[in-house]
């Protein structure tokens, strides 16, 4: 992994030197950007959001019916909802509507206008009464039984296994999702190569640690450590920076309902915030690939997939070749290994509309049911796609991360045919001091803090 060679004795402080410094040149490898899917053709927000239910069903079905074949035998009778007759087992493939009374709606939002208390915002918007009903191209049914409620969300595509009773209702036996897609073997490199993912750097916040985020860029630059962190720096080959680059405090709300006269003269947040972004962007890309994606709290727009940032916004950093704007999500090929990743706004919604706790559980139910985002459009905001939908995973990634999580957590999730998976949550740098360092070589990972307190309190430094 990243450390240092212990055979390598440290040189931080030592002598002046007469000879020659040790040079490393900073290592390469191949790269592809696949995230095409994610850029938007045309920006039309005129159509229905069903359109995006029914293309999923209809990408997903298939793989739908060769997993509950896997799972329940090849002469296992599948029909769609208008062709159950009650009593009969049955598999029935379809998405899942999640029915909670705790959901926000915008019905609900204006009813402050007729003097009714709006309903306060929760960290959960889950509740003991909440119901699942299965919905194909043409009918809908509820469901009882052996899927739980609570950890299901909207969007879901499921087979679910059992029969109609006499009331309507599906009484479900077994269900199962869609197997794992697809995995090309890696051509790994033969030796280690580093890809840093980074996430929630914060910046314009009222309590910057601007220290820790130099000493970041300091040690990917090579410029701090002695000569075995230098050596280790230069086979970093690329920084994916996974969302969130500012505060939620460069958010100025207030400014939208003031009067114009009231903020002529006074700048956005963001822009001063853009600005110390770019002078730490310009650093790193000086010697190093990097990836900027947009996240929650970045001037991009809200809605999934959010397109890369404008170049404009970063005049310094953008004259290197080295400097890269993506899409969130993200999908590219380092080195022969296939990335895919987000800024965390699915974990997190999932995590708010179901009763699961830990974001790695939520990451890894995300590639369980073969879709990044299957609560958009319902509770996360998506673009109304009508034709594909992105979001379904059409081929299994090596590693899948997810940015701005409460901490690092990693696992390796596998396939019944020998798919292999990373699973990465990327914790928020502006609270951790740390980043995550992935292997190409040997995939797995480790994290990486930067201390930037005194030895003696726990107080940061003062800038």
């Amino acid at each position: 992994m990243f450390s240092k060679d212990p055979n390598v004795e440290c040189t931080l402080l030592q002598d002046p030197t007469t000879g020659e410094l040790e040079q490393f040149e900073r290592a390469e490898c191949s790269y592809e950007n696949l995230s095409d899917r994610f850029m938007l053709k045309q920006r039309s927000f005129g159509r229905q959001y069903a359109h995006i239910y029914a293309v999923r069903l209809w990408s997903m079905k298939a793989r739908l019916v060769r997993a509950a074949k896997r799972k329940w035998g090849d002469d296992v009778c599948i029909r769609k909802l208008s062709e159950m007759e009650t009593g009969e087992t049955c598999v029935v493939i379809g998405t899942l509507f999640k029915h909670m009374e705790l959901k926000p709606s915008i019905l609900k939002d204006i009813s402050e206008e007729e003097g009714v208390m709006p309903q306060p915002p929760r960290a959960k918007y889950t509740d003991d009464e909440d119901s699942l009903i299965l919905e194909d191209e043409v009918q809908r049914v509820a469901l009882e039984g052996k899927l739980d409620v609570q950890t299901s969300v909207t969007g879901t595509i499921v087979a679910v296994y059992g029969k109609e009773d006499d009331s309507g209702r599906f009484q479900v036996k077994d269900f199962c999702y869609a197997d794992l897609p697809v995995q090309d073997s890696p051509q790994t490199p033969q030796e280690d190569r580093f890809v840093v993912l980074v996430s929630g750097l914060g910046i314009g916040s009222n309590h910057d640690n601007l220290l820790g985020l130099q000493l970041l860029v300091d040690l990917i630059t090579g410029q701090l450590g002695d000569v075995g962190d230098q050596r280790s720096a230069a086979s970093i080959v690329r920084v994916i920076v996974a969302g969130n680059s500012l505060s939620e405090s460069t958010q100025d709300k207030d400014s939208l309902t003031k009067a114009k006269y009231l903020s002529r003269k006074t700048a956005a947040g963001s822009v001063e915030a853009m600005k110390v972004l770019d002078d730490f962007l310009v650093q790193l890309s000086s010697c190093v690939h990097v990836d900027v994606m947009p996240g929650d709290f970045d001037p991009a727009n809200h809605v999934l997939p959010q397109q890369p940032l404008h170049r404009c916004m970063f005049p310094r950093a953008m004259k290197y070749p080295t400097m890269h704007t993506v899409p969130n999500p993200y999908d590219a090929d380092v080195g022969d290994v296939r990335f895919l990743g987000t800024s965390g706004q699915n974990v997190d919604d999932i995590f708010r509309y179901s009763s699961l706790e830990n974001s790695l559980e939520i990451l890894e139910k995300t590639v369980t049911v073969g879709h990044i985002a299957p609560t958009a459009p319902d509770t996360l905001g998506s673009y109304p796609f009508y034709e594909s939908d992105p979001f379904i995973l059409e081929s299994c990634p090596h590693v899948y991360f997810a940015g701005n999580q409460g901490t690092f957590q990693s696992k390796v999730l596998k396939g019944d045919d020998g798919q292999r998976a990373l699973l990465v949550t990327v914790p928020k740098f502006s609270q951790t001091q740390s980043c995550v360092l992935v292997n190409l070589r040997t995939l797995q990972c480790e994290v990486l803090q930067v201390n930037a307190t005194w030895d003696g309190g726990d107080q940061p430094m003062e800038q």
